[in-house]
């Protein structure tokens, strides 16, 4: 192979390394360049352990919105929602946080509830549920403090 051909090669190669870094840095950071906008809802959790911004906001395993910001507020964690534009969300629907897998990603589950009302922008998600403490249930049974089934 002549030199010339050797240097074009080894050029397309980097051109192509570098367009798929950015593609997977981009779909990495699930397109947050590119905000689609929508409205803001919050949620208010006692525990919202291993949950960052960025994380996905579910209904029926289908993203329907992520994350924005967590924060304290008198001792409980106070989660901004960021709902697409065409979701309508009742105002008694039920917000928990959930794990893909074993010690997966957290993300936002949220329950359709049965209100003809719609939670408006910037409305709080009354109903919540915290996210399931494995390490405290694991500590529990190793120490023999969970009940065991009996025979």
């Amino acid at each position: 192979m002549k030199k010339p051909y050797l240097e074009l090669f080894v050029g397309l190669f980097l051109i192509v390394g570098i367009l798929s870094l950015a593609f997977m840095s981009i779909k990495i950071a699930r397109n947050e360049f590119f905000t689609r906008g929508g409205y803001e809802v919050m949620a208010v959790f006692s525990n919202c352990s291993g949950m960052k911004p960025g994380a996905p906001v579910t209904i029926a395993g289908v993203e329907i919105g992520r994350v924005k910001s967590i924060v304290l507020e008198d001792y409980e964690a106070r989660i901004s929602l960021m709902i697409e534009p065409g979701v309508i969300l009742q105002k008694d629907v039920i917000a928990s946080i959930k794990t893909r897998g074993l010690i997966g990603e957290k993300y936002v589950e949220i329950t359709p509830g049965a209100s003809d009302q719609k939670l408006q922008a910037g409305g709080t998600i009354r109903e919540t549920e915290p996210a399931m403490d494995i390490e405290g249930l694991i500590s529990k049974y190793v120490h023999g403090s969970i009940a065991k089934p009996a025979n």
